[in-house]
C-alpha cells in the first residue's frame, strides 16, 4: 500500500516535469531514464492496469509537444536564412504587382485580429524553460550578456524578432508611399490598427506599431 502511495506521488511529479518542461526530454538519455522509471512504477500496479494507462498517455503527450516544438523550429529556422535585398526585388517588381498593405486589408480590427493571432502562436511556443535557460546561463553582473549556448531554444528570439519585423512593416508600408496624401492616409491607419490592438488587449503589437 505505501509502495502504490508513493508511486502515485512520482506518477504526479513526472507528469508536471513533462508538461512544464518536455524540453528535458529531448536527447535520448533522459528519454530513457524517464522510460526505466515508468517501466518500475507500473509493476507496483499490474493488477488493474490504470498506471500503465496513465504512463502511456503521459508519455504519448510529451512525445506530442516534443514533436510540435521540433516542427516548429524548422518552420522558424527556414524564415531565419538570409534572404536576397528586398529593396532590389521592388524595384524590379512593376509597379501594379507592388501592393500596399491597404489594398490587402483596409479594416484595421481585421489586421489588429491577424496580428493578435500571430502575438498568440508565438507566445504560446513559450516554455518556463525558456526563461530558465536566460537566467541560468547569465554571465558577471556587470555585462549581463548570455552566453552562446543559450540558442538551444529560439522561442524568445523568435517572438522578439517578430517585434521587430512588424515596426519594419509598419515604417516600410509608409515611407515607400510618394504621395504626402496617402502617406498621411497609411499614418492614421496603423494609428487606427495600434487602438484596436489596445482595444483587444495586444499592447505588444500595438507598442510595435507606435
Amino acid at each position: 500500500a505505501k509502495l502504490k502511495s508513493f508511486a502515485a506521488k512520482i506518477i504526479q511529479l513526472l507528469k508536471e516535469w513533462t508538461e512544464t518542461f518536455p524540453y528535458d526530454f529531448q536527447d535520448e538519455k533522459s528519454m530513457k531514464e524517464l522510460k526505466e522509471i515508468a517501466h518500475r512504477i507500473t509493476q507496483c500496479d499490474e493488477e488493474n492496469g490504470t498506471v500503465k494507462k496513465i504512463i502511456s498517455q503521459m508519455t504519448q503527450n510529451l512525445l506530442m509537444a516534443l514533436s510540435a516544438r521540433s516542427q516548429y523550429q524548422e518552420i522558424r529556422e527556414k524564415f531565419r536564412q538570409p534572404v536576397t535585398d528586398k529593396g532590389t526585388i521592388l524595384k524590379t517588381k512593376p509597379q501594379a504587382t507592388q501592393k500596399d498593405i491597404l489594398s490587402v486589408c483596409c479594416d484595421p480590427l481585421i489586421l489588429a485580429q491577424q496580428l493578435t493571432y500571430i502575438e498568440l502562436e508565438r507566445v504560446s511556443n513559450i516554455y518556463p524553460e525558456d526563461l530558465m535557460q536566460i537566467v541560468s546561463h547569465m554571465d558577471s553582473l556587470d555585462n549581463h550578456k548570455c552566453r552562446g549556448d543559450v540558442t538551444k531554444t529560439y522561442n524568445l528570439e523568435a517572438y522578439d524578432n517578430w517585434f521587430n519585423c512588424l515596426s519594419m512593416l509598419v515604417a516600410t508600408e509608409i515611407c515607400r508611399v510618394v504621395k504626402k496624401k496617402q502617406r498621411t492616409r497609411m499614418v492614421e491607419f496603423f494609428i487606427d490598427v495600434a487602438r484596436e490592438c489596445f482595444n483587444i488587449g495586444n499592447f505588444n503589437s500595438m507598442m510595435a506599431i507606435i
